[in-house]
């Protein structure tokens, strides 16, 4: 077995959400979430199927975002795992309702940050053993950290 990290290739605007699943199902139900979860939102989704033909199972409804999930899930390679690259929205707005879908067993993660997915390879494939999401800790918060926290809440409006 051999482990290797996978940078997601992504601008700094673009969230992504990296899960695993277990049924070709996936991409249908993945939309069918994220354009009834929040009117208007743009994103692409790839899905890695791991039988049959193996192939990336693409969608979504922005061309650009679309075409970046299908690099990063080629890219990862991993059986069943999924990307979804969002813009303007948060992966908080949708998260619940990805969890709820049945074929959903787990998410690796949700960020904006530099994500690295850590990948291990086989003879026979590769699966996403973790992921390392933004930079190390450089401290712990300040009473002035604390305030642009909860500043930045309100104003994104999550706080009131």
């Amino acid at each position: 077995m051999e482990c290797k990290l996978v940078k997601i290739k992504k601008p700094d605007d673009v969230n992504i959400i990296l899960g695993q699943s277990h049924f070709i199902k996936t991409v249908e139900d993945i939309y069918e979430v994220l354009v009834t979860g929040v009117p208007g939102i743009k994103f692409g989704l790839a899905f890695a199927e791991s039988s049959g033909a193996c192939k990336i199972r693409a969608e979504g409804n922005d061309k650009e975002l679309k075409d970046m999930a299908c690099e990063n899930a080629l890219e990862i390679g991993a059986g069943h795992s999924f990307i979804i690259c969002l813009r303007d929205v948060y992966p908080i707005n949708v998260l619940n309702s990805l969890k709820l879908i049945p074929e959903v067993c787990s998410i690796f993660c949700a960020s904006a940050n530099p994500v690295e997915v850590v990948v291990a390879e086989s003879n026979t494939g590769r699966g996403i053993l973790g992921v390392i999401d933004g930079l190390k800790p450089k401290g712990i918060e300040s009473a002035e950290d604390i305030s642009w926290r909860t500043g930045f809440l309100r104003k994104i409006g999550y706080k009131r």
